[in-house]
């Protein structure tokens, strides 16, 4: 692209003349800090890399990293974040990983290489305990403002912001043997993330104390696996083999897995298996069933983390601690009520 198409579309997106955007550029004087702002946040919308000069003076870039966007929840956790942003005069920097992309130590080094003002971490390796999180640390040594979502590392000082594991599964629980069920599985991805670790001690703490059973008689009853409905439905298929009458997952995306284990084995829901997902990620309310789901307060969470983040950014000091918020059950209709696993149909 030539650099007078370049300057035109800075100068139509930030809604100045080109001999503006180009002064702003050339770092020369007489342009109004909230004017120069515009250009700099057209230059970052559009793509366009930054004068080396201008970099680390930007105060307006926040990087989001997140694992992935396949999962609805984590857009929508991107959307409010980004709004949030933008609507505070900030420039979002989305990161989210794939298998053949960059890592997320790749893309913390190319967002400080771009001078952000702070770091929102979604979901990420500071979520797994198999990873080196000293890396999250030496953020906060160099004085980067950071922000976590879902995942506590007591360790790192920096705010942190997650949904209350613990009353998630008390909600799941509470509302199956309401229903009826006892032998309530419990379906989610692997053991190392904190998320996975708290959901399952919260599921058998219920478990325990609403149905008196013990850590032996619990075991049959969990199945990790992989996150996604892949791993669901193969969580799904050891569930059904343990004769469990209903399933609480760690996410939606592994509950639809959990749905269609059962399907192949002819079996319905809710009329023979009752299936309750978490995170009420978009579009669960039109799945058949509709599913019933434990929702994540995302806006509240999205909306807490960017103030938090922001705060730190104006050296203003936040706590150094974990923000809980009260996840809230919603019932649809892949819920219902017990019925005998002896009368259920048996597969073609």
């Amino acid at each position: 692209m030539s650099s007078r198409a370049r300057l035109a579309d800075i100068a139509a997106k930030a809604g100045v003349s080109e001999a503006t955007v180009s002064r702003v550029l050339n770092g020369k004087p007489g342009v109004a800090d909230e004017t120069k702002q515009s250009v700099l946040t057209a230059l970052d919308v559009l793509g366009f890399e930054r004068p080396t000069r201008l970099r680390r003076r930007s105060a307006g870039l926040i990087g989001l990293v997140m694992p992935e966007l396949v999962n609805p929840i984590f857009p929508a956790f991107a959307q409010v974040i980004e709004s949030a942003l933008s609507q505070r005069g900030f420039t979002p920097v989305l990161c989210t990983q794939s298998p053949s992309g960059a890592t997320e130590e790749e893309y913390v080094e190319m967002l400080l290489e771009r001078g952000v003002s702070g770091i929102i971490f979604v979901s990420g390796l500071h979520a797994d305990t198999g990873t080196d999180h000293e890396r999250y640390q030496a953020l906060v040594d160099r004085r980067l403002p950071v922000v976590f979502v879902n995942g506590w590392l007591p360790a790192v000082e920096a705010p942190f912001v997650s949904s209350d594991e613990y009353a998630a599964m008390e909600l799941a629980v509470s509302h199956l043997v309401a229903l009826g069920h006892r032998r309530i599985g419990f379906a989610s991805g692997p053991e190392r993330f904190i998320v996975v670790q708290r959901k399952l001690a919260g599921y058998k703490i219920s478990m325990k104390a609403q149905l008196g059973l013990s850590d032996d008689s619990l075991g049959e009853l969990v199945a990790l696996s992989m996150f996604g409905v892949e791993g669901g439905e193969a969580a799904g298929r050891q569930l059904l083999d343990a004769s469990v009458s209903a399933v609480v997952c760690g996410s939606d995306m592994m509950a639809l897995g959990v749905i269609r284990a059962a399907r192949q084995r002819g079996l319905s829901v809710p009329g023979d298996i009752s299936v309750v997902g978490y995170d009420d990620a978009p579009m669960m309310e039109f799945t058949d069933p509709p599913m019933t789901t434990i929702r994540q307060p995302v806006q509240a969470m999205g909306l807490a983390a960017v103030q938090s983040l922001l705060e730190e950014v104006r050296g203003h000091a936040t706590p150094h601690t974990e923000f809980l918020f009260r996840p809230e059950l919603v019932v649809r209709g892949s819920t219902g009520p017990f019925t005998d696993p002896s009368s259920r149909r048996t597969s073609v």
